[in-house]
């Protein structure tokens, strides 16, 4: 079993930045991929980035040039910078690992953190 514990939410007005950070620890794989997806309300979840083992990384159309997604592998810590936050990326974020190469479908990821609130004031 992987624990994934995700921190760095919060409230911000819109155009302002937030950093969120999820570490893992338990069980990893040794080549895997974390990834960040997130869930509004009365919507199903989707994926935001991910960014395999050796640094490749992925993104949604919806948060390309303002999300950046970085990670620290001797800390198993991923990271997703946002910045020009925008009213409709208020969600509950959740980081997720999988052992392999990058994918957008959360049915491919095995472990969950339990996910950080970010909300966007306008």
């Amino acid at each position: 079993q992987a624990q994934l514990v995700e921190s760095g939410g919060g409230l911000v007005q819109a155009g302002g930045s937030l950093r969120l950070s999820c570490a893992a620890s338990g069980r990893t794989f040794s080549i895997y991929t974390m990834g960040w997806f997130r869930q509004a309300p009365g919507k199903a979840r989707e994926f935001v980035a991910a960014i395999s083992w050796s640094g490749t990384t992925y993104y949604a159309d919806a948060v390309k040039g303002r999300f950046t997604i970085s990670r620290d592998n001797p800390k198993n810590t991923v990271y997703l910078q946002m910045n020009s936050l925008k009213p409709e990326d208020t969600a509950v974020y959740y980081c997720a690992i999988r052992n392999g190469g990058i994918r957008s479908r959360d049915g491919e990821y095995d472990y969950w953190g339990q996910g950080t609130q970010v909300t966007v004031s306008s």
